[in-house]
């Protein structure tokens, strides 16, 4: 007798473990898979400037990207040497925390891989080392124009323009932080979202490069901004 009740009681408990226990762990599993498969269909963070975005655009391979510098007055930038007509021709310059945010909505600041993926498709190329630095991706990304000229023997037979061959139009905004400003006419720089990182093209040369830094190193630093669509 006692064995067939303590036969009954281990049935009991089995009932009790298949009709509330297990359900709850399906539950669980659900609700991993649907966070999981949540995560990876989000969208990327778009800008926290709510101003709708009427400039110029480009498509590049299978990105759309601003075909001008931002040019968003906000608290954290400024216009080279203070003047309002260097902002109308090279947009603003941005400091690094206001960088994060003045994409508007739509947009945002481009991170490591997307300023690969627009170089190599220039480049004609394809790989997967990141940050991508080129050799020849500032010629024709840079515009006709607007480029300080390069009269050093050294570089004999090369343009300071680019060929602009797809509408990129990279004009070279200089840069700003606490000493003043320097480099308008020369050389072009531009936030990536893989903070602190700095992408860039000079007027000497065709390369198009990138540049990591110590954060507290950028504090005070301001250069120019490109989104790219959501």
């Amino acid at each position: 007798m006692k064995k067939i009740f303590n036969g009954c009681l281990v049935a009991i408990m089995l009932l009790v473990i298949i009709a509330v226990i297990v359900p709850k762990m399906c539950k669980k599993d659900e609700a991993v898979q649907e966070q999981a498969q949540t995560q990876e269909q989000a969208p990327k963070e778009s800008g926290g400037n709510s101003v709708e975005y009427k400039g110029k655009t480009v498509r590049i391979g299978t990105q759309t990207w601003m075909a001008e510098n931002l040019n968003y007055d906000i608290a954290g930038s400024k216009c080279y040497d203070n003047k309002p007509e260097n902002c109308t021709k090279y947009g603003r310059l941005y400091d690094l925390a206001t960088a994060k945010k003045a994409c508007p909505s739509g947009w945002h600041l481009p991170n490591n891989a997307e300023w690969d993926k627009l170089i190599r498709y220039v480049d004609g190329v394809n790989g997967t080392q990141s940050p991508y630095a080129s050799k020849t991706a500032g010629k024709y990304l840079k515009a006709k124009s607007g480029w300080n000229s390069c009269t050093a023997p050294i570089f004999k037979g090369i343009t300071s323009n680019g060929t602009d061959a797809h509408g990129f139009s990279a004009l070279p905004g200089g840069q700003a932080n606490t000493k003043g400003f320097s480099g308008v006419g020369s050389t072009a720089d531009w936030w990536s979202a893989d903070l602190p990182f700095l992408r860039w093209v000079q007027n000497c040369i065709y390369s198009f490069d990138t540049s990591g830094y110590i954060e507290k190193d950028l504090q005070g630093f301001f250069v120019s901004i490109r989104c790219i669509k959501d």
